[in-house]
């Protein structure tokens, strides 16, 4: 017997039941036509000319480490939301933030409070850290159930999640119904706002996540500059949270998480809010001219706050999924629950109007290939 063999490495048991994280797939090659990825909730515009500048600029010293306390950036957030630089923590990615909050409240056996279906990255940091996943189903328009996870909260809950918009299915919660649902939860449970994709809310009546932090000292916000600035390739995110939860936040942060072109391209992008705007401004009329061509067809789909859309495509999911992927799209599956597709460029968007359409008129049987790829991510 070898070294090798005589003993194996004892890792943690918890592991086992912690479910993969399914990142979304390349677009599609077909017959030589452009594909598009619309399965990844991604910015379909380039980066901005002075974000690129500012990359290139900081690439000159990337044999430095970066600031550890992310003091630019941090100021900078600081000043754009009107709160003190200590309630900022910064992180890579809004789920590394994630990641640190989860580390930062929950011992193995602890309880984190969520809607499901929601963000899939919940139960992996729940798992991770030995915590318990509690998951409280979504209302028939695909809306958190507050009321139901009121009452699911236990002396055992140190989280409670809360995604708005809700990332896969789209609508927001709205700021009265968020309000009280706070006053009812326990003042020693934290209650994490994610806001990733808050750029996009049009809805009025949406929650104000900035509004109620400032005078609940148990709410934290949880915020990125993947989606609306279009930086997801170099992973920076934040929570607002009071001085307490953020310092907790920087301690279980990685060191020099953020690295110095992520910062640089973060504050770049902040300082071009403007020209962001316009972008973002686009999306959402695209989001607009989507979610009508696909009820024009039949559809019913949830209202839309994000950069996406959700398709109940129930056990014919996977019929959809290749349907779509044999005309060039690569949409996110989630099981036999339905297809989340991302407002991506108008010709994607055309795209998908098409493939809806062609799939509501469409007999189930004529939808059952041998092409399908079964649970698409």
């Amino acid at each position: 017997m070898s070294r090798a063999e005589e003993a194996q490495v004892r890792l943690r048991p918890a592991l086992a039941g912690v479910p993969s994280y399914q990142a979304g797939r390349p677009a599609p090659i077909v017959d030589g036509r452009i594909g598009y990825k619309v399965s990844s909730n991604e910015n379909a515009y380039p980066p901005l000319p002075s974000v690129l500048q500012a990359v290139r600029t900081a690439a000159a010293s990337i044999n430095r480490y970066p600031d550890a306390n992310v003091t630019r950036l941090r100021t900078a957030l600081a000043g754009t939301l009107g709160v003190p630089i200590e309630h900022i923590a910064t992180g890579t990615g809004s789920v590394g933030v994630l990641g640190q909050i989860i580390q930062a409240t929950c011992d193995p056996g602890d309880e984190v409070l969520y809607a499901w279906r929601s963000f899939e990255a919940y139960p992996v940091v729940a798992g991770i850290a030995g915590a318990c996943s509690v998951q409280i189903g979504l209302d028939g328009q695909a809306r958190h159930r507050l009321d139901a996870m009121a009452g699911a909260v236990t002396d055992r809950t140190r989280v409670i999640l809360l995604c708005t918009p809700n990332n896969p299915t789209g609508p927001a919660i709205k700021h009265d119904e968020l309000s009280e649902f706070l006053d009812r939860v326990p003042r020693n449970v934290l209650v994490v706002i994610d806001e990733a994709y808050a750029e996009f809310v049009t809805d009025p009546d949406a929650a104000n996540g900035l509004r109620l932090y400032r005078d609940r000292p148990n709410v934290a916000l949880l915020r990125t500059f993947s989606k609306a600035y279009g930086l997801a390739g170099l992973r920076v995110g934040y929570a607002v949270a009071h001085e307490a939860v953020a310092s907790a936040l920087r301690t279980t942060a990685t060191s020099f998480g953020v690295n110095s072109l992520a910062e640089q391209a973060a504050l770049a992008s902040l300082a071009a809010r403007e020209e962001l705007q316009q972008r973002v401004d686009a999306i959402v009329a695209e989001r607009a001219r989507v979610l009508a061509g696909l009820r024009d067809c039949g559809w019913e789909v949830p209202d839309a706050q994000g950069n996406f859309v959700w398709l109940s495509t129930a056990e014919r999911s996977n019929a959809f999924s290749a349907l779509a992927k044999k005309c060039g799209l690569t949409v996110r599956q989630f099981g036999d629950e339905g297809v989340r597709v991302t407002i991506g460029e108008a010709e994607a968007n055309d795209l998908l109007i098409t493939v809806a359409r062609q799939f509501a008129g469409a007999p189930a049987h004529s939808l059952s290939t041998h092409s399908s790829p079964g649970r698409s991510s």
